[in-house]
């Protein structure tokens, strides 16, 4: 197989285009190129145009998960499902991955931060970022160094504003326990909320 022309892509930066002779075009990178010692005119054997092919498609796999984790950080499971849906092998992806991390474009300490950081934000309690921590695929062992992010300090002045945008100085038990629920569906715990609730002085549900 006889590369008929190779070419600088005018899309992506750093990807060489090799137009084959059939008429076909395969997409490489500059590692690629350097390492066939690719140029027009050049014949591949049949062995020799399999490994390329397989170069450039763990090559363009590796653009992808760089471009995706750029675009959006992930966890090192959710990045392991889009590389199966972009029909890469168990070896591919679990190099890829490993690539990745020494690149520190995948850092899944980083993303647990990010993570609290954002749903704290939000006014959701621990249960409730746990709960989103588990779903990412974060792994446990990062949790609750990420979780010390927040702090009793951070996870009461999210109840409070909740409380006083919900209750308005009201003492309503209905109003309250409506308060309440929606708080614990939040993430936060019944101890934390009881102790907002008296805070707000209000009767918490024990005394009502």
């Amino acid at each position: 197989m006889v590369i008929q022309e190779l070419k600088p892509s005018k899309r992506v930066e750093g990807r060489w285009l090799a137009v084959l002779e059939d008429g076909s075009i395969l997409r490489v990178g500059e590692g690629e190129v350097v390492e066939f010692a690719l140029y027009a005119g050049k014949e591949l054997s049949e062995e020799e145009a399999e490994r390329l092919q397989g170069a450039a498609r763990r090559s363009g796999l590796r653009a992808k998960a760089i471009e995706l984790l750029a675009r959006k950080p992930q966890s090192r499971r959710e990045l392991e499902r889009k590389l199966r849906e972009w029909e890469a092998s168990e070896e591919e992806l679990g190099a890829i991955c490993d690539r990745m991390e020494e690149l520190g474009y995948l850092n899944e300490g980083e993303y647990a931060g990010r993570i609290v950081r954002h749903y704290a934000a939000k006014g959701f309690g621990e249960r409730k970022i746990r709960d989103e921590l588990y779903r990412r695929g974060v792994p446990r062992e990062l949790w609750d160094e990420a979780l010390e992010q927040i702090g009793e300090a951070v996870s009461a002045a999210a109840i409070d504003a909740f409380l006083e945008k919900k209750l308005r100085g009201s003492r309503d038990p209905k109003e309250i326990k409506r308060a309440s629920d929606a708080l614990a569906r939040r993430g936060f715990s019944w101890t934390e909320i009881s102790e907002a609730i008296r805070r707000h002085g209000a009767p918490a549900e024990d005394e009502w």
